[in-house]
């Protein structure tokens, strides 16, 4: 199973405050122990939503509007985020129990969510449709 693991937003890292060079490196060794392991897919921090945009659609959807950040509700925003491959969620929440602490000397959050395979979507997910995301998937590796 893949999971999302989301790293929670704080006011510092909204406000740009970067890193320090101890829990950079303590993430460096999370980072391949998670490796090693087999399990991380992807992994990456995220510049503060002052960086970033928004686009909303239209209930019917014709129309989107962009929006600039930042945006208000900190603990609702992502800091970074990790693609895993594990077995189960339960072993997902067993690596992040080892996780260092991402924003240390202050409350955190970091949140699992499962990925969606082909198979979750039914009779929807059509032989044709499954073909293409392999296709997807084989173009990505290249």
């Amino acid at each position: 199973m893949r999971v999302l693991v989301i790293v929670k937003a704080t006011p510092e890292s909204e406000a740009g405050i970067l890193p320090s060079e101890q829990l950079l490196a303590d993430m460096g060794r999370f980072n391949e122990e998670l490796v090693k392991a087999g399990v991380m897919l992807a992994g990456e921090g995220l510049h503060p939503s002052s960086r970033g945009k928004r686009i909303e659609f239209s209930a019917t959807g014709g129309k989107r509007t962009v929006v600039d950040g930042p945006f208000s509700e900190t603990k609702e925003l992502v800091a970074g985020f990790w693609i895993w491959q594990v077995s189960s969620l339960e072993e997902a929440v067993e690596w992040v129990k080892r996780c260092p602490h991402p924003h240390p000397g202050q409350e955190g959050t970091i949140e699992i969510r499962p990925l969606f395979e082909a198979e979750d979507f039914g009779d929807a997910m059509t032989p044709e449709l499954v073909e293409q995301g392999a296709r997807l998937r084989e173009q990505l590796q290249h």
